[in-house]
């Protein structure tokens, strides 16, 4: 179908996200990651806003780009002023972009209501802003706002404003899906309908979620003649967000057969999400398409019997176009087809008397509470276990804990921790934040003069689940850890009716699968 032009927008339609804070140094990071990505335009930000966007178009102007144009982002002049002197217009070429996003009504609703001038009057000023800018040597790209809206209300009025543009000389017109509410047929309809009419120009498409259809009428544009695709990484953006351009990427280089970004740069598209996610502050969205920790991850032991034999069975695209990986989930439903595909995944012995071994104690503990979907690291232990290859790093001999509330008010928390590497005792206490965090600190601290690579792991995330609830203050609780070193992040589990105890025992696989991935890896 050709090339298509990819224009990201996340530092400026997904920084009006809800809880979304870019700052200058998160906004270059992430220019710079889209730049390699092979996006062809990155919006910097609404020129005109703040002193923070300003400051970032003069910090990317002296970052070398290896592929990508940066746009600035702006309004048409207002109705009562001139182009010389409007302030909008002006912000945009004092950020030296080589290329201007401007945003035009073509709405007569938005025209009589929000600008409140005449529907001539729109169309004049609209023609002026671009006339003007490309009189600066500008590439100007055109947005229709609310276009879509505008084209059901009144057709004529809204095909005169993009004729308007694309006279004064705009290079493309986009057409803004702007409130999210159109199906993906109108959006196809339409778009077709503006290609066939502005045959010649580039046109291009940009969506809202609020149906849940930015994706797929994104894509109908581009079935429909747009070359050019406005979206967000991970969809970021006011309201439900803006098309995600982690799905829609994908969609158009593996699906639809269009030319997109830099050669091979696909297969990064699972990294970049997952990069944003992080900058943002915010956790991944673990069943995104394509580039979600569960895009590929299979739990239903009919699927991984069949997966095993063929992949394209249960797998629309190979994980690794995308950057993403198979996973195979183990839980009470598992079958001993799961069991074998993971120590297949593992480079393990095939053997079924094992398999079902296994099989057998995750059933055993899963009716005790535990789960190990999100726990691989306390799975390999138990696998090693079963095996009869697991060798404990060190032995308990016994931890305490004390809360103590002082008249103050302050809390001051400490665990002490006593144990025996190789018959060598070890007897610590440390304090912390809370209980976790002290018996975090003192297993660590008692360890570290034996292992010192423990210096390098840290504990990211802590989650805590009751699992009988019914049992009231008794209950059982399940203990979720995520823990990370240099190179990999990983997850352990723990169950007891004692959530010190229950975080003790996610602590102590944490800490035993790092040891046995660091002595593996020196042999």
């Amino acid at each position: 179908m050709g090339q298509i032009k990819i224009y990201d927008t996340t530092l400026r339609d997904g920084m009006q996200a809800e809880g979304i804070s870019f700052s200058l140094a998160d906004k270059l990071l992430i220019a710079r990651r889209l730049d390699d990505f092979g996006v062809d335009y990155i919006e910097g930000g609404y020129a005109a806003a703040n002193e923070k966007e300003m400051q970032f178009f003069e910090e990317i102007a002296r970052t070398p780009l290896a592929h990508a144009r940066i746009a600035a982002f702006g309004s048409t002049r207002r109705a009562d002023t001139t182009v010389e002197a409007d302030t909008s217009l002006g912000a945009m070429l004092a950020c030296n972009t080589p290329v201007v996003t401007i945003v035009g009504k073509t709405w007569d609703l938005h025209v009589r209501e929000v600008l409140r001038c005449s529907l001539e009057e729109n169309i004049l000023l609209c023609a002026e802003s671009v006339a003007y800018l490309k009189s600066k040597g500008r590439e100007v790209l055109f947005d229709a706002e609310h276009f879509f809206d505008g084209f059901k209300a009144n057709r004529e009025y809204a095909m005169q404003v993009l004729d308007a543009a694309a006279n004064a000389g705009a290079d493309a017109v986009i057409l803004c899906e702007t409130n999210g509410g159109r199906l993906p047929n109108e959006v196809y309809d339409i778009t077709r309908y503006v290609c066939g009419h502005l045959s010649g120009l580039a046109i291009g498409i940009h969506t809202h979620n609020d149906c849940d259809c930015a994706v797929a009428s994104a894509l109908s544009a581009v079935a429909a003649g747009a070359t050019h695709v406005q979206g967000t990484i991970n969809g970021l953006g006011e309201r439900t967000g803006n098309a995600n351009l982690c799905t829609i990427i994908p969609n158009l280089a593996l699906k639809m057969g269009c030319d997109v970004l830099l050669p091979d740069k696909v297969a990064s598209v699972t990294e970049l999400s997952r990069f944003v996610f992080e900058i943002a502050n915010l956790a991944p969205v673990m069943n995104m398409p394509y580039v979600g920790d569960s895009a590929f991850a299979h739990k239903a032991g009919l699927h991984i019997d069949a997966l095993r034999k063929n992949k394209k069975t249960y797998e629309h695209i190979d994980p690794h176009a995308v950057g993403n990986e198979r996973r195979f989930l183990i839980s009470e439903l598992s079958g001993s087809s799961n069991i074998l595909a993971k120590l297949e995944n593992k480079q393990l012995v095939q053997d079924k008397v094992l398999a079902r071994k296994i099989l057998k104690r995750v059933q055993e503990l899963e009716n005790e509470g535990y789960q190990f979907e999100a726990a691989e690291a306390s799975f390999d232990i138990l696998v090693k276990k079963a095996m009869d290859t697991f060798r404990p790093s060190f032995e308990l001999k016994k931890y305490h804990v004390n809360v103590e509330r002082e008249t103050t008010g302050q809390l001051v928390t400490e665990a002490t921790v006593k144990l025996a590497v190789d018959g060598d005792i070890e007897h610590v206490v440390s304090e912390g934040d809370g209980p976790v965090n002290a018996l975090d600190g003192a297993l660590r601290k008692s360890l570290e003069r034996f292992y010192p690579s423990l210096r390098d792991m840290h504990l990211i995330d802590y989650k805590v689940r009751v699992v009988n609830a019914k049992a009231g203050t008794a209950a059982r609780v399940r203990v979720v850890i995520e823990s990370r070193d240099r190179e990999d992040m990983w997850g352990t589990v723990g169950v007891s009716e004692n959530i010190i105890d229950a975080s003790w025992k996610a602590l102590v696989d944490s800490v035993e699968y790092k040891l046995h991935k660091d002595a593996a890896k020196q042999e």
